[in-house]
């Protein structure tokens, strides 16, 4: 199943893409499209919540595993540089720049905005995307984009046949009750393979569960493997126990507070003692307040951009992760919100 997530700054064209793409289905902070054909299946996710808050646009990329970055004509303002710096700190590997309304410019000024970016593409994850003219009123340029996901879409699942023997790790991102059936969550399978009848746990709330069925693109089936987009029945839970970043797995670490080895972005804007930045894993987030900055072993009152340090932070809402989790620090007052990356301190 290929999972694509359409970003960019408001007026940027990436609705309009999407909606291109399949078929509109949920609607909240982000909005699903869904297109099935042949042995094609599709969801395209647009972060539609987005510049207002940087949640919904955490959510399409984890929830995607290839990105279209939509740019257009008149380049890239402060909104995409964050979309750019999003990208870079989840280490985000698949994906394509859409240069959207290139009927609206002209073929020079296409060349030079694409040799600008390449520029500023340079230094991070994107320095190997390719770049893709999109018209607005014809949408040429579409065929050539599919092409291009489809490509990409084969080595996501190469990448993701190599987890299929790992232990299940499935993150929710939807959880309902239909009646007659009871619990429902729709998710994402990170790692392993997971089995109809199959005793896990819902975490961070630790509610023991069973795997009752399993929908893929509204089929049953027995099993789903990483990287399918599933709908599991769930014996032993309620709709009410289980929220949106909840991982359903064998086992998980599970804390209000963290210490993080973390590097903060060339962009960053000075951490200090008692700042309280949003700290996002997964689909889960949490406000954590700053207790202690170490550098090079000393105490510290602030963290600068472009250092690496170890934040001691306190919070107040259990986050649910695994040692290799990447840990995206963002700073919601800040002009430019993406601020660094950490993982916890073995």
């Amino acid at each position: 199943m290929t999972k694509i997530a359409i970003i960019g700054s408001e007026g940027s064209g990436r609705t309009s893409l999407a909606a291109k793409l399949g078929k509109k289905s949920t609607a909240a902070d982000i909005t699903m499209y869904d297109y099935a054909k042949n042995d094609v299946v599709m969801t395209t996710i647009d972060a539609n919540g987005y510049p207002k808050s940087v949640k919904p646009l955490v959510t399409a990329l984890q929830l995607s595993d290839i990105a279209l970055l939509c740019i257009p004509p008149q380049g890239p303002d402060a909104f995409a540089g964050e979309c750019i710096m999003a990208l870079d700190l989840m280490q985000y590997k698949h994906g394509i720049v859409v240069l959207t309304k290139a009927d609206t410019s002209y073929p020079y000024a296409q060349e030079e905005l694409q040799k600008n970016l390449q520029k500023i593409l340079s230094p991070t994850t994107l320095a190997n995307w390719e770049f893709v003219n999109l018209s607005t009123e014809s949408f040429e340029g579409l065929d050539e984009i599919k092409e291009k996901i489809f490509e990409l879409d084969e080595q996501v699942n190469s990448e993701y046949e190599k987890l299929n023997d790992k232990p299940v790790r499935i993150t929710v991102d939807q959880s309902f009750n239909v009646t007659g059936i009871g619990c429902v969550v729709l998710g994402i399978v990170e790692q392993g393979t997971v089995n109809a009848k199959e005793k896990l746990t819902a975490y961070p709330a630790d509610k023991p569960l069973e795997v009752r069925s399993i929908q893929m693109h509204d089929e049953d089936v027995k099993n789903a493997p990483a990287g399918a987009r599933v709908g599991l029945a769930l014996k032993g839970v309620q709709s009410k126990d289980i929220e949106r970043g909840f991982i359903i797995s064998e086992k998980e670490e599970v804390a209000e507070s963290l210490v993080l080895e973390c590097t903060l972005s060339s962009f960053a804007s000075p951490l200090k003692i008692s700042d309280v930045p949003h700290i996002f894993t997964g689909l889960q987030s949490s406000p954590m307040r700053i207790e202690k900055i170490e550098i090079d072993g000393k105490e510290a009152e602030q963290v600068n951009a472009s250092q690496q340090c170890i934040l001691h932070l306190s919070g107040s809402h259990e986050i649910a992760y695994r040692q290799q989790d990447r840990f995206i620090i963002t700073n919601l007052d800040a002009k430019q919100r993406f601020t660094g990356y950490g993982f916890v301190k073995e």
